[in-house]
């Protein structure tokens, strides 16, 4: 699976649910450094809205368990970190190259905020109920 399906995934089902639909680009190869499994400590329901996963609630709930402050809502580090996910610059650029990044990867403060969110859009784009603060 690739990083960003694993991303999508472990959002919208932490519990092993599904595959996400469509949430591998087309190419992308699966990620050595993101295991196929559901969220860390994750159990019972996926909260939804209007049938579709509640993304702010189930980022929120790992937030609080996660046993130190990551800001999820603006920080693609913070997200990956949030999943246990490998969040070093190597992987945010193989991140970058499966959503067809085309600026330029050393400068990884403004890549950082386009993959931020285009993993938000993804999310969308696969079923998630995303905060309308996070939406472009």
């Amino acid at each position: 699976m690739s990083l960003l399906g694993t991303i999508v995934s472990k959002i919208l089902h932490p519990f092993g649910g599904g595959e996400a639909q469509a949430a591998t680009p087309e190419g992308s190869s699966p990620s050595a450094t993101a295991p196929e499994s559901s969220a860390p400590g994750a159990t019972g329901t996926v909260p939804t809205v209007d049938g579709k996963v509640d993304v702010e609630a189930v980022l929120t709930n790992l937030a609080a368990k996660a046993g130190q402050p990551l800001n999820w809502r603006t920080s693609i580090v913070d997200l990956m970190k949030l999943l246990h996910l490998d969040s070093s610059l190597t992987a945010r650029k193989q991140l970058a190259a499966e959503l067809h990044y085309t600026g330029d990867t050393d400068d990884s403060a403004t890549m950082n905020i386009w993959l931020h969110k285009q993993v938000i859009k993804k999310l969308e784009e696969n079923g998630g109920k995303v905060p309308d603060d996070l939406k472009d």
